[in-house]
């Protein structure tokens, strides 16, 4: 188990010492669930009434923080408590479960593969004709990566990932469970004699930058034709749906349940948050935000935040909510 003292802490996250504890530290947690050997964080002074109460030895809080820590108790004050936490949890993580094999026997590798240095291919992988895995690429157990698909350096792919045929994927990224890449789009169109569905052929691919990450259960579909994009830096939370010929730009979020339709652009930085819908053929320019739940029918500007279903300018729509509550009071 690995434990610091307050000032080791201090040291890591470069931060501002306040008072002081004897307590070493073994560990992480919420400011009402922390034990007396645990260190929790203070982000927003709404959190600074739940001090008192908490068994934590220890807190990181911003900079701006009023209260005192008390007896045997300590302070480390930093710019953004979030950020120094997120660095705090990195040395107190355990690190992922460890292969006894660079490639298990039970992985089925095709005789074309090119496997760089320090690749690990978990049990029960399949990898196939003409794949190219780059130096560090990790498959846990239960992989699927098929046939001319490229994964970049470092990549990590957790278990029950199918990466589908001719796939480009970038370095430095996660993908975690049950993530979906390069399934069939979704597109049908009436047959001729209006008795049923005609399934459209969806021959593109799916092209992933540098530093993606996608949580689980996420879908991106591959293009029609040409290729459905995920710039560098997006960061895609679970059960996310992404339709054939959508193209992200560089560093968007995506909360959970949230999904675009086909041929959706997102420019640069747009955080869609969770179970927003995006209409297809719809453009959201670079810095927009849209907010949970709603539903974008028509393109957004840059920079703009945008709410409710449909989904309009989040000050207008919440002047329209606040008249909706009058009128139900008379």
């Amino acid at each position: 188990m690995k434990t610091y003292t307050i000032q080791e802490i201090s040291v890591i996250i470069d931060g501002e010492l306040v008072g002081n504890t004897n307590q070493n530290i073994t560990g992480v947690e919420q400011l009402k669930n922390a034990k007396k050997d645990q260190i929790t964080f203070i982000g927003s002074v709404k959190y600074n009434r739940y001090w008192e109460a908490s068994q934590a030895c220890a807190a990181i809080v911003n900079d701006t923080i009023k209260i005192e820590p008390g007896e045997n108790r300590a302070f480390i004050k930093v710019k953004n408590a979030d950020l120094a936490m997120a660095k705090l949890l990195s040395e107190f993580d355990p690190g992922p479960p460890q292969f006894d094999t660079d490639i298990h026997a039970t992985a089925v590798v095709h005789e074309s593969v090119t496997i760089g240095k320090g690749c690990k291919i978990g049990a029960n992988c399949y990898v196939g004709p003409n794949v190219e895995l780059a130096d560090g690429v990790i498959l846990y157990p239960n992989v699927n990566v098929f046939d001319d698909s490229t994964i970049g350096t470092q990549t990590i792919v957790w278990s029950g990932t199918v990466i589908r045929e001719r796939t480009e994927i970038g370095a430095f990224c996660i993908f975690h469970t049950n993530v979906s890449i390069g399934a069939d789009g979704f597109g049908y169109r009436p047959s001729e004699d209006g008795r049923g569905l005609v399934k459209i052929p969806q021959i593109g691919n799916v092209v992933i930058g540098n530093a993606v990450e996608i949580g689980a259960n996420s879908c991106v579909d591959r293009g029609k034709f040409s290729s459905t994009i995920i710039g560098d830096g997006c960061k895609i939370d679970n059960l996310v749906q992404i339709g054939h010929n959508s193209i992200l730009g560089r560093s968007c979020i995506m909360a959970g349940s949230s999904g675009l339709a086909g041929s959706v652009t997102l420019g640069d930085g747009v955080m869609i948050g969770g179970s927003a819908s995006i209409k297809d053929h719809t453009t959201i320019h670079s810095g927009a935000v849209v907010g949970a739940g709603s539903g974008v029918m028509n393109d957004v500007e840059a920079g703009k935040t945008v709410l409710g279903y449909p989904a309009c300018d989040s000050r207008e729509m919440l002047k329209q909510w606040v008249a909706l509550r009058k009128l139900a009071k008379n």
